[in-house]
C-alpha cells in the first residue's frame, strides 16, 4: 500500500493520523517544513475536510506539527514537555482505572528521586544551595499563613532538585509524577503536623547535597519518600475507614 492509495471508510482519523506520522518519521516532512494543504491530503487519502482535520489535531496535541490559522501545518520539534504530557496523560488514566498502579507509581518515583539526589550531590553549585534553601524558606512561611500553598512549594523543591541535572527531561518527568499524585497529596494536607515534618526532612536533604554526600543524600530521600508514600493513597483507600 503507497501513501497515495485511498483509505477504507473504517477509522479514517486514524489512518490519517499513522500515514502522516510515518511520514514524518521517515524524513519526508523534517522539523520546520509545511505539510501539504488540507485539500491536497483529502485528496491524496481520499477522505473528507473533518478526516483531515481531525487528525491534524490528534498530530498537533502529540506536539509534533504547529497549526496556524490560515497557513499549512508545520512541523517542530518534540519538546521534553510536549513529550512528558503526553505520558502524563495516560498516567492519569492508569491511576484512576487501577489503585494498583499509584503503589507502582510510588517505587517508580522512589527510583527516579533516588537518582535525581544522587545527581544533585555531585553537581550542585552554591547558588543551586542557595536556591533550595529559599524554597525551604518559602515552605516556612506558607505553613504559618497560606497552608493550602504547601503542596506547590513541596513541587517546587523537588522540581529544584532534578534541575540541578541540568537535563530537562529530568526536570519534565519529575513535573509529571508530582502531577500525578498531586490528586492524592490530599492525604498529605490534611494530617496534622505533616508539613513541619517535611521541611525537617528537606533540610536534611539539602543538608546533605550541601555536602556532596551522596549517599548521605540518597539515604535521607528513601526516609523521605518512605514516609510520604505512606499518605498517598487513592479514592478508594482514602474513603476506607481507618
Amino acid at each position: 500500500m503507497t501513501v497515495s492509495d485511498p483509505i477504507s471508510r473504517r477509522k479514517l482519523y486514524h489512518e490519517v493520523v499513522d500515514r502522516l506520522l510515518s511520514r514524518i518519521q521517515a524524513g519526508e516532512f523534517k522539523v520546520g517544513d509545511r505539510l501539504p494543504s488540507e485539500r491536497q491530503l483529502m485528496d491524496e487519502f481520499g477522505v473528507g475536510r473533518p478526516a483531515v482535520r481531525e487528525a491534524l489535531m490528534a498530530i498537533e496535541t502529540m506536539g509534533i506539527i504547529e497549526i496556524t490559522h490560515g497557513e499549512r501545518a508545520r512541523v517542530i520539534e518534540p519538546t521534553s514537555k510536549s513529550i512528558i504530557d503526553q505520558v502524563a496523560d495516560v498516567g492519569h488514566h492508569l491511576l484512576a482505572g487501577s489503585p494498583a498502579s499509584l503503589e507502582y507509581l510510588k517505587e517508580a518515583r522512589m527510583f527516579f528521586e533516588v537518582g535525581m539526589v544522587r545527581l544533585a550531590a555531585e553537581k550542585a553549585t552554591p547558588d543551586d544551595i542557595a536556591r533550595l534553601q529559599a524554597i525551604l524558606d518559602e515552605q516556612e512561611l506558607v505553613v504559618a499563613d497560606q497552608r493550602q500553598l504547601f503542596p506547590k512549594k513541596d513541587m517546587a523543591f523537588h522540581r529544584a532538585i532534578a534541575e540541578i541535572s541540568g537535563n530537562p527531561i529530568y526536570v519534565a518527568v519529575s513535573q509529571a509524577v508530582f502531577e500525578w499524585l498531586e490528586r492524592f497529596h490530599q492525604a498529605l494536607v490534611l494530617t496534622p503536623g505533616a508539613e513541619h515534618v517535611t521541611i525537617a526532612e528537606h533540610k536534611e536533604i539539602v543538608e546533605q547535597i550541601a555536602r556532596h554526600d551522596v549517599e548521605g543524600a540518597a539515604k535521607a530521600v528513601t526516609a523521605h519518600l518512605t514516609r510520604a508514600n505512606r499518605l498517598y493513597r487513592s479514592p478508594q483507600q482514602a474513603q476506607a475507614p481507618r
